[in-house]
């Protein structure tokens, strides 16, 4: 499941190196103490947990809101566990911009240590990245996408995207373990304060939709051509959250050659499918709503959910044992990690200030 989205705003810069360098160290001994005593696939959890994972970052020490706070925690665990990562059983790939479409070539440099197929893997990274790029159209385009792994195949996901015209950007994480359909409600708890109109093919109310692109993914390109050049014609809606003006049905016809020659059995056959991205999706969803009269879903999934509930008791009352737990896991780690003194004083004093 797709277990939270966080909302962050845009910052520039980075991390100085000589923050970076503690952060890396701080981040593998709380990697190692979490492992040894939950095992790799606890830590898959905490970090597909939005809160936690800020928690995380906190405690190594970058700024609490940054947007920044995803790329550069995920790069400092993975710059930390990177030649432990056979002992513990746990891997980090991808990253930011350039290195996130390292990600394939990362997963399979890890094949001797695995139980499983790397091609399992890979498939899994990339769907990830398409659902919450393609088929979840909210404005946000991905720029970071790491993808964490065990030995056995267990994995997480920690993706953000960037909107340039509210200078924000959203995070989205993914669990593996409870994933049962990527693109019917693949999400549990997504959390911000913001929604925007959203082209949602993965919402429930979506599901006709769904099978209605599909379908028409594999019908001939001229039909889809001349559907799409008519109803560019048409004076659209004004609630419609789907953009028809930046959509060339003559330059997308050679997208609609290569489904029409695939045949994508369903939705997310012809997601995953290379070359198929937002405008191919988005004219497929136009031609299903507005010839066929099927509708997809147009709200933003961000929903009030929190990991812990709220202090006024809305969504639900404080769930204080869960609570609890995330901070004393939090604390066990830092307090047995191998670092200075000083370091652990001011990530408890860090962690202190979160939970305050």
């Amino acid at each position: 499941m797709r277990t939270g989205i966080a909302n962050l705003p845009l910052h520039g810069g980075k991390a100085p190196r000589w923050l970076f360098s503690r952060m890396t160290k701080l981040a593998r001994e709380i990697a190692i103490v979490i492992v040894t005593e939950f095992g790799p696939e606890e830590m898959l959890r905490k970090l597909s947990d939005p809160f936690w994972f800020q928690a995380f970052g906190c405690v190594l020490g970058f700024d609490w809101h940054s947007s920044g706070v995803t790329t550069t925690t995920c790069g400092a665990l993975k710059e930390g566990i990177k030649d432990i990562g056979p002992d513990l059983g746990l891997f980090v790939a991808g990253g930011k911009g350039a290195t996130s479409r390292k990600t394939p070539s990362e997963i399979e440099k890890t094949e001797g240590f695995l139980a499983i197929d790397p091609k399992i893997l890979i498939s899994t990274s990339k769907i990830t990245a398409k659902v919450d790029n393609n088929a979840l159209q909210d404005g946000y385009q991905l720029y970071h996408h790491c993808f964490i792994f065990t030995k056995e195949g267990s994995w997480a996901v920690v993706q953000q995207g960037m909107n340039e015209v509210n200078l924000y950007a959203r995070r989205y994480h993914w669990l593996g373990e409870k994933v049962n359909d990527f693109v019917n409600e693949p999400h549990s708890a997504i959390c911000c304060d913001k929604k925007n109109p959203s082209l949602n093919l993965v919402a429930k109310e979506s599901e006709e939709a769904r099978e209605v692109t599909a379908s028409l993914s594999r019908e001939k390109p001229e039909t889809l051509v001349k559907e799409l050049k008519r109803i560019k014609t048409l004076e659209l809606p004004a609630r419609h959250s789907v953009k028809v003006g930046d959509i060339n049905p003559d330059r997308i016809e050679k997208i609609f050659l290569k489904t029409y020659e695939r045949q994508p059995e369903d939705f997310k056959t012809l997601l995953a499918m290379p070359g198929v991205g937002p405008k191919t999706i988005r004219a497929l969803s136009l031609i299903s709503e507005l010839v066929y009269g099927v509708k997809p879903s147009f709200k933003d999934p961000v929903r009030y959910s929190f990991a812990h509930g709220g202090k006024d008791g809305h969504p639900y009352p404080v769930d204080r044992t869960t609570y609890d737990k995330s901070i004393e896991i939090l604390r066990t780690a830092v307090s047995h990690a191998k670092v200075g003194r000083e370091e652990k004083l001011q990530a408890f004093r860090r962690l202190g200030n979160y939970g305050g």
